[in-house]
């Protein structure tokens, strides 16, 4: 809505939004012109749960007893139908429109409404012999192209990063299912010389509208994002639209790859398509279908629906017809044999297509793959926690903070990515298991079984920077909330350096605990001076120790030479200051827990409880 009515006003148009964004000034400017009965404001975007409040129905009721309220508009209408592949509850109770306001016409818009879509939206709303305006769903200047990751000659993140090089500098979108995937695709892009950011729910307020901005004002090429983009962005020169995983249905996916080529010039879209993201998408998916099973009929036609139109995707990918057709037929309009003219991959190159799909059924078969088996593992519980899928309410306890990410917790990490379990354990049982998985390293470590497992175990390079940048963003938020001023890429290397130099040689779990410590630390701390002193800013430095000593280190030996004799004049340990400890994961999760729940004379007897467990957890 922000972005819309920016670009509103520019054209002189006198228009306005409310949101839970704006603050409290900005909100009383805007009731209050509306509660003169006759407001300035031509245009005005509000949500459709703040249309549904009683409180603001009735000014609108007002301004239209007195026929200032020319239009009621919809945008995205395919929301209110259960049938729409976005559906909101929220948007059910604009129904109640027509019988509060009877006179005034409603327009309901919407790009992605099949048939059946469409008629339940003029149902729902209650229109009254509707004109309904339809365009065709053809896009004839995209071209669609699918890749077979199973398949690449090169990892996926490379393959993009050559195909998007080979494009120039254009403007593009790539979408991901999952927040670290967002994260270490922009890193490896902006390595590859390509300008990028990434853009998820994960990241506050004002790091998103930064990075909109830049995106928009063509500073950066590319925007890795989840699906929370790209509602409402209306910029025309987008080129090249990308899915880095499949997406969910046929609706979302030709809404995201739609956002290409809006100028009507010549643009792409690209899916990769691979046989693991099938199978969690099949989980995701399957799993909203076993809690609908729950509820009543409704719940399980819209699960049966979700799996349905997953179907469809999968078969947009695995057919050897032309892409284009089953795009347009899915929204029930009859396709001529000669509309595609070699516009997707399918019509252009059949015969490369059927090998690729003779190739991709090898392979699976090769790898015991079924198209529609789930597989509990480790990409399993990354989804169910950090997709934009997973249920956030659980993102406290189910956090990346956990040490669960080494060999050796298996059968902790099938327990957690089970989300039956994962939703009625406790908070308490779920540390106590990580506990146990932590003891079973030491006990397996102190019986020389490692051994097997020591190149598993290292730290490499590439995850080192994936880490940097998890820490860059950490310092990112802190900086914003406490208004510092911040060498980002010094600082994020130089708490990455701590990490790996207290327990690099120790193995990933270790160097996971103790990354995950200084992002608490970060996220929880209150005071500036505590950030400032930890990182040594304003403290005199020894020349013969460079700011380029911050850099990863090339070697261990160059580890311990550098940072043992610089390491200490940088710090600021060797000063009569003393820094807070770093919490450890369930003193983290407790103060949280206490200050919301419990008073707080209790809070030092919750903390007092977890002394044992922190000394095993930290």
């Amino acid at each position: 809505m922000e972005n819309q009515v920016a670009a509103l006003k520019e054209k002189g148009i006198a228009a306005e939004y409310l949101s839970s964004t704006m603050t409290a000034q900005a909100k009383n400017k805007v009731h209050e012109d509306l509660a003169t009965g006759k407001p300035s404001l031509r245009l005005l975007y509000v949500t459709p749960e703040l249309l549904a409040m009683p409180g603001f129905l009735t000014k609108l009721t007002k301004i239209s007893d007195k026929g200032l309220l020319n239009l009621i508009a919809i945008d995205e209408a395919h929301c209110i139908s259960s049938w729409g592949h976005d559906f909101r509850p929220s948007y059910r109770k604009l129904s109640s429109l027509r019988d509060r306001l009877p006179n005034v016409p409603i327009l309901a818009l919407t790009a992605t409404a099949a048939p059946k879509v469409q008629r339940d939206v003029m149902d729902s709303l209650n229109l009254r012999n509707p004109l309904v305006l339809q365009s065709s769903f053809n896009r004839p200047n995209i071209y669609y192209e699918v890749r077979f990751k199973d398949l690449l000659e090169h990892d996926t993140y490379t393959d993009l990063s050559n195909l998007l090089i080979s494009y120039g500098d254009v403007c593009a979108i790539v979408y991901c299912l999952e927040r670290t995937t967002c994260e270490e695709l922009s890193i490896h892009l902006s390595k590859s010389g390509i300008s990028s950011a990434a853009y998820h729910a994960g990241l506050n307020s004002k790091l998103r509208t930064s990075v909109l901005d830049d995106w928009i004002s063509s500073k950066i090429q590319v925007v890795v994002a989840t699906v929370a983009f790209g509602c409402g962005i209306d910029r025309k020169d987008v080129r090249v639209v990308c899915h880095i995983n499949i997406p969910k249905s046929m609706e979302g996916f030709y809404q995201e790859s739609g956002r290409a080529g809006r100028d009507q010039l010549p643009a792409r879209s690209i899916l990769y398509y691979g046989t693991e993201d099938c199978k969690k998408m099949k989980y995701i998916l399957s799993n909203a279908s076993s809690k609908g099973k729950k509820g009543g009929s409704s719940e399980d036609r819209l699960s049966e629906k979700s799996l349905s139109d997953f179907k469809l995707m999968v078969e947009y990918c695995e057919a050897s017809g032309c892409r284009r057709k089953l795009i347009l037929e899915c929204f029930g309009e009859k396709v001529s044999p000669y509309l595609c003219r070699k516009s997707c991959d399918a019509c252009k190159h059949p015969d490369m297509v059927a090998k690729y799909l003779g190739e991709l059924a090898i392979f699976r078969g090769n790898q015991k793959y079924g198209l529609f088996s789930v597989c509990m593992s480790s990409s399993t519980k990354t989804v169910n926690s950090y997709s934009e899928f997973g249920n956030r309410d659980d993102e406290v306890s189910d956090s990346e903070d956990d040490i669960s990410d080494s060999d050796d917790g298996d059968e902790v990490e099938k327990c957690l990515a089970n989300s039956k379990v994962s939703s009625i354990m406790g908070l308490n049982q779920k540390l106590d298991i990580l506990q146990q998985a932590e003891e079973k390293y030491y006990r397996k470590q102190d019986s020389g079984k490692q051994a097997g497992k020591a190149d598993k175990n290292v730290i490499s390079e590439a995850l080192r920077e994936s880490i940097k940048q998890r820490l860059r963003i950490a310092l990112q938020e802190t900086q914003l909330r406490l208004n510092l001023m911040l060498d980002l890429e010094l600082s994020a290397n130089y708490l990455e350096n701590e990490c790996y130099r207290k327990y690099g040689k120790a193995g990933k779990s270790f160097y996971y605990s103790q990354v995950g410590s200084t992002v608490r630390w970060l996220s929880s701390t209150e005071k500036a001076s505590d950030v400032e002193n930890r990182l040594s800013i304003g403290t005199p430095v020894n020349n013969t120790c460079p700011a380029e000593s911050l850099a990863a280190p090339t070697d261990h030996k160059s580890t311990k030479t550098e940072f043992q004799t610089c390491g200490d004049a940088a710090s600021p340990n060797n000063a009569a200051q003393k820094l807070p400890p770093i919490p450890s994961f369930s003193e983290y999760v407790n103060k949280k827990m206490t200050k919301s729940h419990q008073p707080r004379d209790d809070v030092s007897n919750c903390e007092g409880a977890d002394v044992k467990k922190k000394a095993r957890l930290t």
